[in-house]
């Protein structure tokens, strides 16, 4: 038994250094962009395609990863996402100049894609039931402390070190986690070699990288732009395709039948809210305090470090919590504080002070740490065992949706509010516009938590009996790779 649970956490450990490391590539760049923008002689339309190629990428992989689940090992898995990780990095580091630097960020992206569904489906495969709820609290550290963390860490190594110094401290983390991860990765999701169906993987990567690709347009191009409506129309009509061919499919590549399930697909549009609530509040603070108030980088990547923290030492207690009394009134409490939290950010002035930021965006995220894991355990527990791999997919792929499109709908806000109060003689106007979009994103976040009142509660406890036991059996078969 000691053997086991050792065996257990080294797994769990190689999976979280790996996911941590891939998400907080998500936002590494943020506040390195300006410096690379000097160097490499490159306008902010083009240098922002660092961050929005490393998501769109992310975008189509991740519905590709719950087929990949289900063809490969779990350790030829892990393995090539992270050695591809890790040669995208390399890249990155040493590129002589901008293409080679983007060609970087999309081989970083390919495997990091892959990282958060596997680490989802295994700690659901490895834990039972009434531990599930702990595990995936450090799942929620990192979906919510590494992306948070990025800007703050960003801005400090840049204005230090350099730019390149970002993925030369990547690059020994993850090969260190290979090198561990060859010797100790043990084989635990099951291997069903489905057929590969190449029609399918071609409709997903324009479905849902048209569709990422077309609200990231028009966050920069504006929505009437020809290619915001080009990539919409491909990405709609593919992804449409898709979709009726997955339903139509014996085995499809992804399983949208996951949505018939239960509380699901509640528990995904509120884990989309809330992620779309993380990736904007950390896009729109940068912006007002840079663009409206003159502050540097560094020091709107300082606003953003208290809350990172907080969300940090909060998931994994957060996970305890939803062992003990279910995921309910987590996601209830935890959206009130992230509502409250909007609102109070569509009062700002030009007199702001920086500890107002710092304490209502560590108010936000405190309330983020009690909604994006308990929300994600509550539906993925209503699954059953042969479905989680899809789930996880599926809540990942949506949560990306979400983020690129709510991104690219607050900027959009923030600059037609900026110019409608300039012409309007406001001596503010990026103010005005910045109090606009979180407006916008207050309203979305009051919806998830009217959205949260309709969640049963889902203690271990519970959970049907038929359903425990279907998960039981996931857990047994798998102790014997221990």
């Amino acid at each position: 038994m000691a053997e086991m649970v050792q065996k257990r956490s080294t797994i769990v450990t190689l999976l979280l250094a790996g996911s941590f490391i891939a998400i907080l590539n998500q936002t590494l760049m943020i506040t390195a962009i300006p410096p690379i923008m000097n160097e490499m002689d490159v306008s902010p339309n083009s240098a922002q395609w660092l961050t929005t190629i490393f998501m769109l990428v992310n975008g189509i992989m991740i519905p590709v990863t719950a087929f990949l689940i289900e063809r490969f090992t779990t350790r030829q898995l892990f393995l090539t996402a992270m050695s591809v990780f890790a040669f995208g990095t390399l890249v990155a580091g040493l590129a002589p100049n901008f293409v080679f630097l983007l060609t970087g960020r999309v081989i970083q992206s390919m495997g990091a894609g892959v990282m958060l569904p596997l680490m989802q489906t295994v700690f659901l495969m490895i834990f039972p039931v009434n531990k599930r709820g702990s595990v995936m609290g450090l799942v929620g550290l990192v979906i919510s402390f590494a992306p948070a963390i990025g800007p703050s860490l960003s801005g400090w190594v840049t204005e230090a070190f350099g730019w390149r110094t970002l993925f030369f401290i990547i690059l020994p983390i993850a090969i260190i986690d290979i090198i561990i991860a060859y010797f100790v990765m043990k084989n635990v999701t099951k291997v069903s070699k489905p057929r590969v169906d190449p029609l399918s993987i071609i409709l997903s990567s324009f479905g849902f990288g048209g569709l990422l690709y077309g609200f990231t347009s028009a966050g920069n191009n504006g929505w009437l732009a020809t290619p915001t409506v080009i990539a919409f129309i491909i990405g709609s009509i593919s992804l449409t395709m898709f979709i009726l061919r997955q339903i139509r499919l014996k085995h499809p590549m992804l399983e949208f039948r996951v949505f018939t399930y239960s509380i699901f697909p509640l528990t995904v549009s509120i884990g989309m809210i809330a992620f779309l609530g993380i990736i904007g509040v950390e896009t729109l603070i940068p912006l007002y305090m840079q663009e409206a108030r003159d502050f540097s980088a560094f020091e709107s990547g300082l606003v953003l470090l208290p809350g990172a923290l907080i969300t940090g030492l909060m998931s994994p207690l957060t996970g305890r919590i939803f062992d003990k009394v279910g995921g309910r009134w987590l996601v209830i409490i935890g959206l009130s504080f992230m509502t409250v939290g909007s609102f109070l950010f569509t009062i700002l002035d030009d007199k702001t002070s920086l500890p107002y930021l710092i304490v209502v965006f560590a108010l936000r995220m405190f309330g983020v740490a009690m909604v994006m894991m308990p929300v994600a355990t509550s539906g993925l527990n209503k699954l059953p065992k042969h479905l989680i791999a899809h789930g996880a997919a599926m809540d990942n792929t949506m949560r990306m949706v979400a983020a690129s499109v709510g991104t690219a709908v607050l900027v959009t806000v923030m600059t037609t509010a900026e110019t409608a109060s300039k012409q309007s003689g406001d001596p503010f106007p990026a103010i005005y516009g910045a109090n606009m979009a979180f407006l916008v994103l207050s309203i979305i976040t009051l919806v998830g938590f009217i959205l949260s009142l309709f969640i049963k509660n889902t203690r271990p406890a519970d959970i049907a009996e038929e359903d425990a036991e279907e998960i039981e059996e996931v857990q047994e078969s798998h102790e014997q790779s221990f």
